[in-house]
């Protein structure tokens, strides 16, 4: 079971590493369960054990005041990400460490940046010619070597449980051929 140490603890390596710190699956649920246990000890109104009842409710509040700065820590990391792939097309590292919401987040906003990326590029061309081609998200399941893109534009290597937003055909072959996955069908 998750304590206020283990809280601290976590929030403590998150703003001490410029990378998302890896957290157990369960970690949500663990606060919440956590929460609600000092919350049922903070309402006690027992004459004999007013000071840990006292005691309690400062753990509680201080632990949803560390919660919610480790959230607001990952989202800032998590926008950093989003902002490196959108621009790159290729994102290297902390994918793993993300909880399963961040990814969800995380394929949303990077999708959202493409979308006004073609948005942008339609204004500047009058709205004349059509935007680039779509790309897709893509996991690694196994090491890429450099190969060409459709255009011919070196790219790679990847190495496996690499993440990389490339063009829909090249990722639909690398998929096809057991190399990677798509990240954002479910």
């Amino acid at each position: 079971m998750l304590t206020y140490n283990d809280l601290y603890e976590t929030l403590r390596k998150e703003k001490n590493n410029e990378t998302l710190q890896q957290l157990p699956k369960s970690f949500v649920e663990d606060v919440s369960e956590y929460l609600h246990d000092k919350k049922g000890q903070s309402l006690k109104e027992d004459d004999m054990f007013i000071d840990a009842v006292a005691k309690s409710k400062k753990q509680l509040e201080n632990s949803i005041s560390i919660f919610k700065e480790l959230i607001l820590r990952r989202k800032k990391k998590l926008l950093s990400l989003v902002f490196v792939a959108a621009e790159t097309g290729i994102m290297k590292r902390d994918y793993d460490n993300m909880l399963v919401f961040e990814k969800e987040v995380f394929d949303k906003l990077v999708r959202a940046f493409e979308e006004g990326d073609r948005e942008l590029l339609k204004m500047m061309n009058g709205k004349k010619e059509e935007v680039r081609e779509s790309k897709k998200m893509i996991l690694f399941s196994q090491n890429v070597d450099q190969f060409a893109d459709m255009s011919g534009n070196i790219i790679g290597p990847f190495n496996s449980g690499e993440l990389a937003n490339l063009d829909s055909q090249v990722s639909e072959i690398l998929v096809d051929g057991g190399k990677a996955q798509f990240v954002d069908e479910k």
